[in-house]
């Protein structure tokens, strides 16, 4: 039987991954293909992942472009939180529309299936698969084909404990079952990262137990008789957060947002951000809008890249439905308090949300949140092979089909066979 396996370890870095800290990953790197120069999306954040992933193509084009996003509402630009259940529900209501893409559960429906093991947020596990066409676990509600709830659900709660007992059934009823592709989404060690400093020995501990966990999903996979491909790795990486500024509050201290408006409005992305314009502002007036903000955002020490109009495809975004302009935080090589490099300033989030000084975030470009792991293992692929070419998440989709011999076109990405080096008679 021809499938596919996908274990991604939440926010796991690639520095991070060696035989001290993560022995059982580093075992299996030395029985893959290695990316060395692998990329996240911007923002880097796992809800605009998981849609990425779900369709192989950028947020410009499926239709998700943050964690946090601004939709039309009754004529105003409103906030949205993509990581809530009911997220998808209420961009079909005010849209018309979930994903702007077919999903890889949409292809494979006829083919064998889609079955998602998901312990991160609820909008983000329900990205895979937002319209009912396979299964999705999640703690937050689990359902099947046409979003009816499924028999067993998955009770569990968030951090390492849920997934451990998360991959004890993914082992069971995926690895061991028949679904053409199986993915296990584990919440860590993202969500300890985002509470305690990396590099600190709680971060450590949890990265040492997620390595565990991989392994006995590895050990899994190494007993199945059968044509898999198998993909480890992660979504993005980690910066640790120097400084956390209010955009909205600069916006209206510079005179260009006025309080308690909704004509501008700031998504804050953890180290990135989107800033919205509503539509409904007459041009030229909004276009002078646009370029007054991004003028001031551009200067300030807390910016690092700043892209309005037509540059938003530089991060294959596209100034439609109100969004305006991407702003990547600063970020610096610099050490944290533990030795790990990569500092960021971090956009202040909506109310009720942390922001944590000294402690793990992204959504930005910085160099260590846009290194997440990439290794796969199978048929086209050589054992111990490294590859140096940039490499994206949205390449992961073309490169399920294709080793799934499902036919597939107009993505973003790209198939990932074609960028290795054989020795040998391996090609599909």
């Amino acid at each position: 039987m021809t499938r596919a396996i996908v274990l991604i370890l939440d926010g796991l870095r690639r520095d991070l991954v060696s035989a001290k800290t993560t022995p059982n990953l580093a075992a299996f790197a030395g029985r893959a293909t290695r990316y060395t120069a692998h990329r996240s999306v911007f923002p880097s954040a796992t809800r605009v992942v998981s849609a990425a992933f779900a369709t192989g193509c950028q947020p410009g084009r499926n239709g998700l472009s943050g964690n946090t996003v601004a939709l039309k509402k009754n004529g105003h630009l409103t906030l949205q939180d993509v990581g809530k259940p009911d997220f998808f529900d209420v961009k079909r209501a005010l849209t018309g529309a979930t994903l702007h893409r077919p999903t890889m559960a949409e292809r494979l429906a006829d083919r064998g299936g889609v079955v998602v093991f998901n312990n991160v947020s609820p909008g983000a596990a329900y990205a895979h698969d937002p319209d009912g066409f396979g299964t999705v676990y999640h703690r937050a509600g689990s359902r099947g084909p046409g979003l009816l709830p499924v028999a067993k659900p998955l009770d569990i709660a968030i951090g390492i404990e849920g997934d451990r007992a998360m991959a004890k059934r993914f082992i069971a009823e995926a690895v061991k079952g028949d679904p053409a592709l199986a993915v296990l989404w584990l919440s860590e060690p993202d969500t300890t990262q985002h509470a305690v400093p990396l590099g600190s020995p709680d971060h450590l501990a949890v990265l040492a137990e997620a390595d565990k966990i991989a392994g006995k999903v590895i050990a899994a996979v190494d007993a199945l008789d059968e044509d898999v491909l198998f993909i480890v790795g992660s979504d993005h990486g980690h910066q640790t957060v120097s400084v956390v500024v209010d955009i909205d509050a600069f916006l209206i201290s510079e005179g260009l947002k006025t309080a308690g408006s909704d004509e501008v409005v700031v998504a804050a992305n953890g180290t990135g951000a989107l800033v919205y314009v509503d539509e409904a502002i007459p041009d030229p007036r909004r276009a002078e809008r646009i370029a007054d903000i991004e003028r001031a955002l551009a200067v300030v020490p807390w910016t690092g890249k700043v892209l309005a109009g037509d540059r938003l495809a530089e991060v294959g975004h596209a100034p439609r439905d109100g969004l305006a302009i991407a702003v990547a935080m600063a970020a610096s090589d610099a050490p944290n308090a533990y030795g790990i490099r990569g500092l960021s300033a971090a956009a202040r989030p909506a109310a009720g949300k942390a922001d944590r000084l000294g402690c793990g975030q992204h959504g930005g470009l910085g160099a260590y949140e846009q290194s997440p792991v990439l290794m796969i293992r199978g048929r086209g692929f050589d054992a111990g092979a490294e590859q140096h070419e940039a490499t994206s998440v949205v390449d992961l989709a073309p490169t399920i089909l294709t080793h799934l011999r499902v036919p597939f076109e107009g993505l973003d990405g790209r198939d990932l066979h074609a960028t290795v080096e054989h020795h040998g008679d391996h090609r599909p």
